[in-house]
């Protein structure tokens, strides 16, 4: 599997459409939720498997802090290191930014896989797009 830090135009339609799959077509997500006005600020990453695409995020600074969203991973390949490969590329690009915390919105059932990679729940449970959320932090 190759993480790539998205920079043209073919891989960022790649992470839209692995964002879609699994956002959108698997968990329901309106598609008007998933695309935000937020895409053209945030840095892009892509994961591929051969020349599928299989995985994707998304990384923000706000506040001085490294803000982690829209992590995706599809179903055929959760559970084999894809998800800590993912998240270990997008960390590495906010410690070479300076960036000394990270943040995300985890899904619930998310949360375990995050908390294996250092992250700290920080907040009570909240829906977002319909889905429970938590806050979790880590520092980078």
């Amino acid at each position: 599997m190759n993480v790539l830090k998205v920079t043209n135009d073919a891989q960022l339609k790649d992470a839209y459409a692995i964002r879609m799959k699994v956002f959108v077509d698997e968990q329901h997500v309106p598609k008007e939720e998933e695309l935000d006005d937020l895409e053209k600020v945030a840095t892009h990453f892509v994961m591929y498997q051969e020349d599928q695409v299989v995985g994707a995020g998304r990384l923000r600074v706000v506040d001085e802090v490294a803000k982690v969203e829209r992590i995706c991973i599809s179903k055929e390949i959760r559970g084999t290191g894809a998800g800590r490969l993912l998240m270990s590329k997008i960390e590495n690009e906010a410690r070479s930014l300076g960036l000394s915390k990270a943040k995300l919105n985890a899904q619930t059932h998310a949360a375990p896989f995050y908390s294996k990679l250092g992250y700290e729940t920080i907040s009570g449970e909240f829906l977002d797009a319909g889905i429970p959320h938590v806050t979790m932090t880590k520092t980078l």
